[in-house]
């Protein structure tokens, strides 16, 4: 049985369990999760944690995102996206890049941000795009996030009084970026949305590693995707033993979370305590 993360290129149209239920079948194993959610609009990464790898997904939810898109002004959608009904169309023609660029510049940094109301979040146990079908009203709370790198990266396109647009953006976890598509359009006074949606990276994990849902994925080890998450440390085979009965180690580090491999396995991830460090998650042998 292989342990590890596996990287998915996600097909448009796909949900993520779809790919999760795929997977399923082609590694063998029903134990499977995958490290964030993508809508069906969008491709891109998708990473996967198979058997002992599952524990390590639960690290990537607070990680940073990067992808590329598409943006639309002159209209808007019920969901934010091109996956809805058009809400209202205004002619775009006149925006410039200029104008475009300062909107971006605004929305760079730490921010207030309303997530889409066709989205996943609960409203008293109601997801929200339940309550949108449903025709209800929803009013989702503002959340903090922080839009870390945010540029426009292709000429304006026009036709019928749209403009098109692509973009590159990293963000932290939580970021809509079909909402940062919407408030754009808001701050233009045109309305907008999002056409095409890629997720490029996840933490340090990126595209170019990933394969397509078609191709034989590669297998990373428990060890390698913990040393891209945390600093890797090698200890002895006492030390192993005594984080395997719940002992604490020593250890020089002013690291405050490490992995812990031996003979390159991984052993342990651990969270330092005074002087000592002491497992928050402990690893089988693999077989």
């Amino acid at each position: 049985m292989q342990h590890g993360l596996v990287l998915i290129d996600k097909p448009q149209d796909w949900t993520s369990f779809d790919v999760v239920a795929k997977m399923r079948g082609v590694l063998g194993t029903k134990k499977i999760g995958h490290g964030g959610t993508l809508d069906p609009l969008a491709t891109g990464l998708l990473v996967l944690g198979a058997n002992q790898g599952t524990k390590l997904l639960q690290f990537l939810l607070g990680q940073d995102k990067s992808y590329i898109a598409t943006i639309r002004l002159g209209q808007s959608t019920l969901s934010d996206d091109s996956q809805s009904e058009i809400l209202g169309t205004k002619d775009a023609s006149d925006i410039t890049a200029e104008q475009i660029d300062s909107a971006i510049f605004a929305l760079t940094g730490p921010l207030d941000q309303i997530p889409s109301s066709v989205s996943a979040k609960k409203i008293d146990g109601v997801r929200a795009y339940d309550l949108v079908r449903q025709g209800k009203e929803v009013d989702l709370k503002p959340k903090s996030i922080v839009i870390r790198d945010f540029a426009r990266t292709s000429e304006l396109g026009h036709h019928e009084g749209l403009v098109d647009f692509d973009i590159s953006v990293s963000c932290s976890t939580g970021t809509y970026v079909r909402a940062l598509a919407r408030d754009m359009g808001q701050a233009l006074s045109v309305g907008g949305h999002l056409i095409g949606l890629r997720r490029t990276a996840v933490a340090s994990f990126v595209i170019a590693d990933a394969t397509a849902i078609t191709e034989e994925p590669r297998w990373i080890s428990l060890a390698d995707a913990a040393s891209k998450l945390f600093p890797s440390y090698e200890i002895s085979k006492d030390q192993e033993q005594d984080l395997r009965h719940g002992k604490k180690i020593e250890l020089e580090s002013a690291e405050p979370e490490i992995a812990l491999t031996r003979e390159r396995h991984l052993i342990a991830l651990a969270t330092k305590t005074g002087s000592q460090y002491k497992s928050i998650s402990v690893f089988q042998e693999e077989q």
